[in-house]
């Protein structure tokens, strides 16, 4: 397949873990100079008490909906009950309460398991999508609600079901940490703010969360949120976005799919575009 030349030779960054070399291979392939630093590191809580104190809630029958944010957090959760509980009473107290997906990973997860949701959030799956299909689904007063957490806890949708009469319990899975060794980062970081980076690509908002951390430290966010309005920011959907708003960031670009592909490609195609207008003023 012959190189597609978008980004024509502009830095573009990323701060994605797992996926690295995938996003350096993506941005090289669509003409970009790659330079990729993670602002991640996963840590599996294996034995994640919230996690092991939900399963004896479920099993004892103490638990009436659990709200499944994401595919990966949604399997992560069923083998950490594995762990403890044999798997036909994990899956038959799961069958007899409401599983609520917000979207079609954790519909993917429950289908892997044998279980269909009882109720499922239509795109962009933000987590006022998902109170607004509650909302019209059912009244929440007087429900005990798990919510299935991975990554950044939304304090945002925990007190909206408080506030609607629910007694909600948060059940993280796993919980993100800064990398061990921040160098790649910070040199990263230190390049935006020098302007010598065009593109940012944010594919996790807890991404977002861990770098302003970092530029906090040092007392660099004002420094770098002005280097952002002469580049282009490329958020990976809605949540990310309202991470990145929230913090000042700009958003220039969210891909038609939610994909890292997708992401990428778009991103190639608009960046000259954007960075003209941005410049321009």
């Amino acid at each position: 397949m012959s190189e597609i030349r978008g980004f024509s030779g502009l830095q573009v960054a990323a701060f994605e873990s797992r996926m690295a070399e995938e996003m350096s291979r993506l941005i090289s392939r669509y003409g970009g100079q790659p330079l990729v630093a993670p602002a991640l590191r996963e840590i599996p809580l294996q034995h994640n008490p919230e996690a092991l104190a939900f399963g004896e809630q479920l099993l004892a029958g103490a638990c009436d909906m659990v709200i499944l944010l994401t595919g990966a957090g949604a399997g992560t959760l069923f083998e950490v009950l594995q762990t403890r509980y044999p798997t036909d009473r994990i899956l038959a107290a799961l069958a007899r309460i409401a599983l609520v997906a917000r979207g079609p990973k954790p519909v993917a997860a429950l289908k892997a398991l044998g279980l269909t949701p009882a109720i499922t959030v239509p795109e962009p799956n933000t987590w006022r999508d998902l109170l607004h299909t509650l909302d019209a689904d059912r009244p929440l007063r007087g429900l005990r609600i798990a919510v299935q957490e991975y990554g950044v806890s939304n304090g945002a949708l925990l007190r909206g079901l408080r506030e609607r009469g629910a007694e909600v319990t948060r059940v993280p899975v796993y919980r993100w940490a800064l990398p061990e060794d921040v160098g790649p980062l910070r040199a990263v970081l230190t390049r935006i703010q020098a302007g010598e980076v065009d593109v940012l690509l944010i594919t996790n908002a807890a991404q977002v969360e861990h770098v302003m951390q970092l530029l906090a430290q040092e007392g660099h966010a004002q420094s770098f949120r002005q280097a952002l309005a002469r580049m282009l920011v490329a958020s990976i959907g809605p949540t990310a976005s309202e991470r990145l708003r929230a913090h000042g960031w700009p958003v220039d670009l969210e891909p038609s799919r939610p994909k890292m592909g997708t992401l990428v490609k778009e991103s190639s195609e608009q960046a000259g575009t954007t960075l003209a207008r941005k410049r321009s003023t």
